[in-house]
């Protein structure tokens, strides 16, 4: 390596800032530009995954790999069964796990590389549907390929124009759109992105009100006419700070600290009915937890009464809940 490579004295701030805009530029070119022009292929590819009844393997080497694993990654993640293999341990015993029920989806800027030769002849002997992504639609990889995804042409943002950059952007960026067109076509929801997210901030964000709420035993519940004595004391042993009452298998109201408050003087005389909210902030049970945080903050309450639609109280849901899931 050159002293010239070693160090860089003297570089202005706005020099390295100029090269950082001129790489993103160029790159948003290039997506923009395939934005405007989707691959020919692109909805047959679709397709082909819908209707596939294995997984979709991913393969390629070097930076194109690192991509590749990326796209496995994210299909697997939002709902499309998906597997990286290295095409050079392929060659060594890992085309055991490409089968005849999948679809293969092989990547390389060139189209000419070597490693992708054995599993590219593997899909030819077994008839499994090959998916090609490249920037030269006469390579080899493409011309053999059953369905073609070819990056748009654009110059790799780096300075010697030779470093994988924008085709490498452009690949993920594909890869992204298979992923969310799949989504789309499929009708995948918050609460199937949460079966593959369980853990982490993402999963408890993800979780719903039925996965964290109290049921059964643990509900504060008190009839109407029940005398006040007794619905404190109800209160007391549950621990919420509310009582919910109900009428008719229904939620008919919430009596809360700030109801016992405004009726101290004659608290002693009435019945729950007659202290209750009849209006209570209620939560429906598949209701996203993050939701039921932003109601209790928009309110200023910290606990929410779980009803299900017809009404009837099925949980309680405390801010502590969430804390503990890692929602708030």
């Amino acid at each position: 390596m050159s002293e010239q490579t070693k160090t860089a004295p003297n570089v202005s701030a706005e020099a390295i800032i100029a090269s950082g805009q001129h790489v993103l530029s160029v790159e948003a070119a290039a997506l923009a530009q395939m934005g405007d022009a989707l691959p020919a292929d692109f909805a047959a590819v679709v397709q082909l995954i819908l209707g596939a009844k294995g997984r979709v393997i991913v393969s390629g080497i070097g930076k194109s790999g690192h991509i590749g694993r990326k796209i496995a990654a994210t299909f697997a993640s939002t709902g499309t069964p998906s597997y990286f293999v290295h095409c050079a341990e392929a060659s060594h015993g890992d085309l055991g796990m490409v089968t005849p029920a999948d679809i293969c989806l092989l990547i390389s800027n060139s189209g000419e590389t070597t490693e992708l030769q054995d599993i590219l002849a593997h899909t030819r002997r077994f008839s499994i549907p090959t998916v090609a992504i490249s920037s030269k639609p006469d390579s080899t990889l493409m011309k053999a390929a059953d369905y073609r995804l070819c990056l748009p042409p654009a110059p790799e943002a780096c300075s010697i124009g030779m470093a994988p950059t924008t085709s490498t952007t452009l690949t993920l960026a594909l890869g992204d759109a298979l992923a969310v067109a799949l989504m789309d076509q499929r009708g995948f929801m918050p609460e199937d992105f949460r079966v593959f997210h369980p853990g982490g901030k993402l999963g408890a964000q993800l979780a719903t009100v039925a996965q964290l709420m109290h049921a059964g035993d643990d509900l504060p519940l008190v009839a109407s006419d029940t005398p006040m004595q007794d619905c404190l004391l109800t209160m007391t042993s549950k621990g919420f700070g509310i009582a919910a009452v109900v009428a008719d298998e229904k939620l008919a109201g919430v009596i809360s600290d700030g109801d016992l408050r405004r009726n101290m003087a004659q608290l002693m005389r009435t019945t729950a009915g007659d202290i209750a909210n009849p209006t209570p902030i209620t939560v429906a049970p598949n209701a996203l937890a993050a939701s039921a945080l932003a109601t209790m903050n928009a309110r200023k309450i910290s606990v929410l009464m779980v009803v299900d639609a017809t009404g009837a109280p099925v949980g309680i849901l405390h801010i502590h809940d969430l804390l503990r899931a890692g929602v708030a």
